[in-house]
């Protein structure tokens, strides 16, 4: 139901992102939809949010967001509203940041340290609006101490755009040509293109200072087993990733 990045995070550091297996949904939502924006019923949802909280130490809050494809960024709160964002961080203990996705890419973050982690949403559009490097500024930590992990997203064989999207990014990104030009290849449509989003995401980390990068890999349109796809199946589900720290230990406590 769960999959864990393969990353040295610090032990403290918890992150998965889920699967579409494991809850009650049904139809075009089966079966563990998280998303209370996509159809599915209400009902359903909140008992599949029932159950992720059951994943969580006890007490946690998940700090939910309003995703609107661009790139701004918020402190999770103790409030747990769900603000329009599409990235959110913290330093406290036992507050999830959550992103939802069905085919957008969503990239965890912590740092070497232990004391922040980040959650954000890069489609292309928010990867195109700078959401990673906003991410990265918000953090009170420097960029080469972070560690990103790139969940489940559309692979490059399947993600299809225009070639206004590639020439948006070759206008807006600042970054090289070539290094641009392995991220879109051309597809059998003429005037299209087969986007990288792991690419893309890789390029834009480098470029803020976060050089410790992994994950990437998926390919969330390929494996309806395990994955909802918008772009396969248009009425479709959502999958969460959330990171979190735990409690540290109180080392003046003993034990009786």
């Amino acid at each position: 139901m769960l999959l864990e990045p393969d990353w040295p995070a610090p032990a403290r550091v918890r992150a998965f992102t889920t699967t579409r297996e494991g809850g009650v949904s049904s139809g075009p939502y089966q079966s563990f939809n998280l998303g209370d924006h996509v159809g599915d019923d209400r009902a359903a949802v909140a008992a599949n949010r029932t159950r992720l909280q059951a994943l969580l130490p006890p007490g946690s809050g998940v700090q939910w967001l309003r995703q609107c494809h661009g790139n701004e960024v918020v402190a999770a709160g103790a409030d747990r509203q769900a603000p329009s964002a599409d990235a959110c961080w913290t330093g406290r203990s036992q507050l999830a940041c959550a992103v939802l996705t069905a085919d957008c890419l969503p990239v965890l973050f912590c740092d070497r340290a232990a004391t922040v982690v980040a959650a954000a949403h890069a489609g292309w559009r928010g990867l195109l609006a700078g959401v990673l490097e906003r991410t990265v500024e918000a953090l009170p930590v420097a960029p080469g101490e972070l560690l990103a992990w790139l969940g489940p997203a559309i692979g490059p064989a399947r993600f299809e755009v225009g070639a206004e999207v590639r020439e948006a990014f070759c206008a807006g990104s600042g970054l090289g040509s070539d290094e641009l030009a392995a991220c879109f290849q051309a597809s059998a449509r003429r005037d299209h293109y087969l986007a990288d989003l792991y690419g893309l995401a890789r390029l834009r980390l480098c470029c803020a200072g976060v050089e410790r990068v992994f994950g990437g890999g998926f390919c969330t349109f390929a494996d309806a087993a395990r994955f909802y796809s918008y772009r396969r199946d248009g009425q479709t589900g959502r999958m969460a990733s959330l990171i979190h720290l735990n409690e540290v230990a109180n080392p003046c406590q003993t034990r009786t």
